[in-house]
């Protein structure tokens, strides 16, 4: 069992900056972590995911590249998501996901609302 905490949500103005965060634990080992969001109406969607270990290989949605970072902290086993420039589609719920070789975690979901 994965055990995932989101940090970090929030309300900022367009064009402003979050910076999320998602501490892991659970003792299972985890080889890649990720973003998802979902706005009220939508589907969830992937924003972001770094393999890991070896390398961290990052991977992001067109709609964020450029725009949003993640990275990983291995002491913490933490996963944080900079999110930059933010624009009034980013609004949504976000979550933090943990694929192991059997599962995908979730965590409990964390609110970032982008006012003009």
């Amino acid at each position: 069992q994965v055990h995932l905490v989101e940090s970090g949500g929030g309300s900022v103005q367009a064009g402003g900056s979050l910076r999320l965060s998602c501490a892991a634990s659970g003792g299972i080992s985890v080889h890649r972590m990720g973003w998802f969001r979902q706005a009220p109406g939508t589907e969830r969607e992937f924003v972001a995911s770094i393999i890991s270990p070896g390398g961290g290989s990052t991977s992001y949605a067109a709609s964020v590249k450029g725009r949003f970072t993640i990275s990983r902290e291995y002491a913490k086993n933490t996963v944080y998501l900079q999110m930059n420039n933010l624009n009034l589609e980013d609004t949504a719920v976000y979550y933090c996901a943990a694929d192991t070789t059997g599962a995908r975690y979730w965590g409990q979901g964390i609110q970032v609302t982008v006012a003009s």
